[in-house]
């Protein structure tokens, strides 16, 4: 009884802490599409070079020697943050403010059929430009707080192991989740995002920029979305087509989370990482995706519109 109980509090540990970087993950897609309504067919690759751009900044420009083997991978993923924030503002700038935002009034079906082709397009170029330039083997962002534990206990003759990068891991997500909270709810830019959001068009009737806000989303949330990926990367090595692997749990957590909701994509994302982990318990780790989308289907089925997801049309 004690065993199984042990085991089981630390599935449920494991999956906090990984949920807690999948939230992340599906926080910088469901601002993109809870703002722009694009289906971001290439969110996963922004992920992945999120992942190289934390990966080069450590090894190759310094923050190794700086920081030390122990921090100097999370300084790296921080920085990264901003740089693939700039890239996807440029991204959205050349192309994707093509087929988006007020541009889309004139296109059938308001553009959607664009938007899918174009970030499809753009997925196979940056998956086969990494294969180009990173090469197809496997890295790694490497921490010696990956191969070390937190001790929790022993409480009843039972003790918890705590991964320390993936503890670290965790609390990252949990303050960039805060932070951007904050910015969506309390500043200015939030407010546009907001607005634009809600309603495009009155938006514009009040001076709002309603192209410069997606472009805005579409940076933070590819931004988002690197960070996560560098924190997935201190556990699990990475190659230049990961991002396939998990576009579609990000999808599922947005979905779960409900469509639009930020909140609600988090707390899908933390679903997955929990239902991952504790499906170990009982069944095979191959069986670990199969697990995430029968429990998927089975709250979609009683909840349609996710867990915070409003039974609304949009205006």
């Amino acid at each position: 009884m004690t065993q199984a109980l042990e085991g089981f509090l630390q599935a449920l540990s494991a999956g906090i802490l990984i949920g807690a970087v999948y939230g992340l993950m599906c926080v910088g897609l469901g601002l993109i599409f809870g703002v722009m309504r694009v289906i971001n067919f290439a969110h996963g690759d922004f992920m992945m070079l999120g992942m190289y751009a934390a990966f080069y900044l450590f090894t190759a420009l310094g923050v190794q020697a700086a920081f030390g083997n122990a921090f100097g991978p999370f300084v790296a993923i921080l920085l990264a943050g901003p740089i693939l924030a700039l890239f996807g503002y440029a991204i959205h700038l050349a192309l994707i403010s093509r087929v988006s935002g007020t541009r889309t009034s004139a296109l059938e079906g308001e553009g959607h059929y664009a938007q899918l082709i174009l970030t499809l397009g753009i997925a196979l170029i940056l998956q086969n430009g990494g294969l180009i330039v990173f090469g197809s083997v496997l890295a790694s962002i490497r921490t010696p707080l990956s191969s070390s534990a937190w001790v929790l206990g022993p409480f009843f003759d039972i003790s918890i192991f705590i991964n320390k990068a993936r503890g670290i891991d965790a609390v990252v997500s949990f303050i960039a989740m805060i932070l951007l909270t904050l910015l969506i709810t309390r500043s200015r830019i939030g407010k546009s995002l907001r607005a634009a959001a809600d309603n495009p068009t009155a938006a514009t009737y009040m001076g709002i920029d309603v192209d410069r806000a997606h472009r805005v989303a579409f940076a933070l949330g590819s931004g988002i979305t690197a960070i996560a990926g560098g924190l997935l990367a201190t556990n699990y090595p990475f190659h230049p087509f990961v991002g396939v692997e998990y576009v579609i749990v990000m999808y599922a957590g947005v979905v779960l989370g409900g469509m639009g909701s930020i909140i609600g994509a988090f707390w899908g994302g933390m679903t997955i990482g929990l239902v991952q982990q504790m499906s170990t318990l009982i069944l095979p780790t191959q069986l670990q995706n199969a697990a995430i989308f029968v429990v998927f289907l089975l709250i979609i089925f009683f909840r349609p519109q996710g867990f915070f997801g409003r039974v609304v049309e949009r205006t």
